[in-house]
């Protein structure tokens, strides 16, 4: 294959397109699978079952698919799943998943990851999403689609962060995040909603509206949870065209455990 440097170590049993392009000195697994149109730089090691779609950018030094830093994993074999059209910038650390979860640590599509991002067994990153340097995800995290994280965000496992929310620099997440909070701090503490964010993709002044209502019931009025969901419910019937963003913020809220619970 014209595209792969001839320093490279491609194992014969990997599954690369013809169009993929490999840098001097990369070293890729047995049952590695990589689509078309993906460039992958040098100095990189790929391996373990890891499948990665098409037209991503992969630059130097980056680790994909290695063992999770767990030590209950016993050889299983576990996943690591990239979708398409991703970026993912220099000394990234991504892991398979472990068999105590999913077994799978699944990146989607159109994710511009910077340079030192780890994420660990388990995580399930969205679509959209922006990672700056040296975000830090242990394992079984969930991040939704358009997550903006600030450089040195930590995330502790098991947290889980909604669509369209943002983290400031250094910020340290040990509860959930709610779709949609802007949050800062060490502990991260919810500071506002991400409008103009939302602005930018498209959101209608009626959709925003519905967003700052959801805002006001979580983090302005004294409300418990479940007045506040009460509230945040109640939204849909003078802003229908709300009613998916109401839905996404219930689901969430719903499936925050007590023990984590959300940012404050």
């Amino acid at each position: 294959m014209a595209g792969i440097h001839p320093t490279a170590l491609v194992d014969p049993a990997a599954e690369l397109d013809s169009s993929v392009e490999v840098g001097p000195y990369t070293v890729i697994g047995p049952h590695v699978k990589i689509g078309a149109g993906t460039t992958v730089g040098a100095h990189c090691v790929i391996e373990g079952h890891t499948t990665i779609g098409r037209d991503n950018r992969i630059f130097q030094f980056n680790s994909l698919g290695a063992i999770p830093q767990d030590k209950k994993y016993a050889g299983e074999p576990c996943e690591l799943r990239i979708g398409d059209r991703n970026t993912i910038r220099e000394f990234c650390t991504f892991n398979i998943g472990s068999p105590g979860d999913t077994g799978v640590t699944q990146i989607g599509d159109d994710n511009w990851i910077m340079a030192y991002v780890h994420l660990a067994h388990d995580v399930a990153v969205g679509n959209h999403t922006i990672f700056a340097n040296n975000s830090q995800l242990a394992g079984h995290v969930y991040v939704g689609d358009w997550v903006i994280l600030g450089g040195f965000t930590v995330v502790h496992q098991f947290v889980r962060i909604g669509a369209h929310a943002m983290t400031a620099m250094c910020s340290l997440l040990f509860a959930d995040v709610p779709p949609f909070v802007m949050c800062q701090g060490q502990p991260a503490g919810a500071r506002s909603m991400n409008f103009e964010g939302l602005r930018r993709r498209g959101f209608s002044p009626e959709r925003i509206a519905a967003v700052k209502a959801m805002h006001k019931a979580l983090y302005r009025d004294n409300l418990t949870l479940e007045s506040a969901k009460e509230r945040i419910a109640g939204l849909v019937q003078g802003q229908p065209e709300a009613a998916p963003d109401v839905r996404m913020m219930l689901d969430f809220l719903d499936a925050s455990s007590a023990q984590r619970g959300i940012v404050r």
